[in-house]
């Protein structure tokens, strides 16, 4: 007698998420599908493309094991005659084959997609075949979007910090006897530590994960069909089943944890890790759960492993700000992907695919990225994001690119984090303010200023520092809208003292330079 298809999707890796709940092996069936479409909506990094298919044919091998009826559509090193572009052909490809084997499921089953445009696929997918879809809650995170939406309700503003205090206090994290611990909810100010000019000295290496026979078989796949494709496999390390996942965790409670908190907002070139957790790619695709990553962390520092500015500032990202951008996503999506407040347009310059430029900081943050797919947070932010917003890119155009170069991006997490926080195209709305900076700030956070050919203390000439010219320009030129925001006083009386020649100088250099990146 047929049962349920459930549907899983490649960051839905998770054993014990709520697709399986009733599932019933003498009933019911599993379906996975491997797409190009995934792969080539957005123009996606060689490891981020490999880190999906290898923890997807990782997951199926578990699957078979425990013997699941599991139909698997795998892709192949060169496209064949009539394959399915996208989920949806697949889908409907593998539901006809069903069928006239003799079995046409009940229902469709599937837990809450990442991203918006996956999850009206599969609706139409479903309504197209005749079929009832059932859209589950995904039990994954903390909240679900109904308690965002119920926490917005209302709210002329939607800050992290009113959403973050609830969340710690309905789980108990980080609390005693019904205080926050250390008598303070947020340690963020002691969290923005620099190396200085020492440096950061002898860093922890990061666990690495060798390619077993599955994951070099997606590799030669992916070097093959995806040739063309951005990023190097080279260096490709991945966690890509739960043991990978569970022991990148215990590493970072281990050796970087202790100092995450001092040092999570400083920069040092030719340095990826640093006290980094990269642990956000595993709790994305369901490898890991962000209920042990956070429990782990607060273990370590009520046993005197890490201190508690490190431990709440490490849980902080991960019940707070991740629960939060994702309410965020969904409670605006999908209007939120169009948004532009500071009316943008300009396509996202070619040093973002190659890494060349003469400014030091951007091209070791790209370069690193098209290395490893990686970059931490504040790179993206202050780096790669911010002479984004600042050169005036249109905000769609660096939404894409961020989705197809970084292994950790979904598009719930990915969208309001660029859009919103980094490009202040919502308007507000993520952020209190533009994330706005000249080259000074770089030159604190960083070694990258040192050696460069640019100074960040100029903003005229041969030598001024692109982001400093641009940040002046960026303030003249969005002058009137910015006035309305209270937290931009500070700066624009800065550009009220300039005379008004040194803004036309500023504003001539800065279409200079527009004009060669063009």
């Amino acid at each position: 007698m047929p049962g349920n298809l459930v549907i899983l999707l490649g960051d839905q890796l998770d054993r014990g998420g709520a697709a399986f709940d009733g599932f019933d092996r003498g009933r019911d069936r599993v379906w996975m599908a491997e797409v190009a479409e995934e792969s080539t909506h957005v123009w996606t990094h060689k490891a981020r493309i490999t880190v999906f298919l290898a923890a997807m044919r990782h997951f199926r091998e578990r699957l078979l094991a425990e013997g699941v009826e599991l139909d698997y559509t795998e892709l192949a090193a060169a496209p064949r005659q009539g394959e399915a572009a996208g989920l949806a052909e697949a889908l409907a490809a593998s539901l006809r084959r069903l069928a006239k084997a003799g079995w046409r499921p009940e229902r469709l089953v599937v837990v809450e997609p990442g991203e918006w445009r996956v999850r009206e696929t599969l609706r139409r997918a479903a309504a197209d075949a005749g079929l009832p879809l059932e859209i589950r809650v995904d039990r994954h995170f903390f909240a679900t979007a109904d308690d965002f939406a119920t926490h917005a309700r209302g709210r002329k503003q939607l800050r992290l910090e009113y959403f973050y205090r609830p969340l710690r206090e309905k789980f108990g994290v980080l609390m005693d006897e019904g205080e926050p611990a250390g008598g303070q909810w947020n340690f963020d100010a002691e969290n923005r530590g620099s190396f200085g000019k020492v440096g950061p000295g002898v860093l922890p290496p990061p666990v690495r994960f060798g390619a077993d026979a599955v994951t070099r078989g997606v590799i030669a796949l992916v070097e093959k069909r995806f040739a063309s494709h951005p990023g190097s496999l080279t260096d490709f390390d991945w966690p890509v089943t739960p043991a990978d996942a569970r022991a990148a965790l215990d590493d970072f409670l281990a050796h970087r944890l202790p100092l995450f908190g001092r040092y999570q907002d400083a920069i040092w070139t030719g340095e990826p890790w640093l006290y980094h957790s990269r642990l956000a790619q595993a709790m994305n695709m369901k490898l890991l759960d962000p209920r042990d990553v956070v429990a782990g962390a607060e273990w370590a520092w009520r046993e005197g492993r890490a201190p508690l500015e490190a431990a709440e500032g490490f849980i902080r990202q991960v019940i707070g700000w991740r629960e939060y951008v994702r309410g965020i996503y969904w409670h605006f999506m999908p209007e939120y992907l169009d948004r532009n407040a500071l009316g943008a347009e300009r396509p996202l310059p070619g040093l973002y695919w190659t890494g060349d430029t003469d400014m030091n900081c951007l091209r070791d943050a790209v370069g690193q990225t098209l290395r490893y797919g990686y970059a931490h947070h504040i790179q993206r932010l202050m780096v790669t994001g911010l002479f984004a917003l600042l050169f005036g890119v249109d905000p769609r155009r660096v939404h894409e690119w961020y989705l197809a170069v970084y292994v950790d991006a979904v598009e719930w997490v990915e969208l309001p984090n660029t859009l919103g926080m980094s490009q202040f195209a919502d308007g507000g709305v993520m952020a209190s303010k533009p994330y706005c900076a000249t080259g000074a700030y770089l030159d604190r956070m960083s070694n990258a200023c040192k050696g460069c050919r640019f100074d960040p203390k100029q903003a005229t000439g041969p030598e001024a520092c692109p982001f400093t010219t641009l940040y002046w320009d960026f303030l003249a030129r969005h002058e009137k809208l910015l006035a309305k925001n209270p937290r931009m006083t500070m700066q624009l009386k800065n550009v009220a003292r300039k005379p008004a020649a040194d803004l036309r100088a500023i504003r001539r250099q800065a279409e200079d330079f527009r004009e060669r990146l063009a």
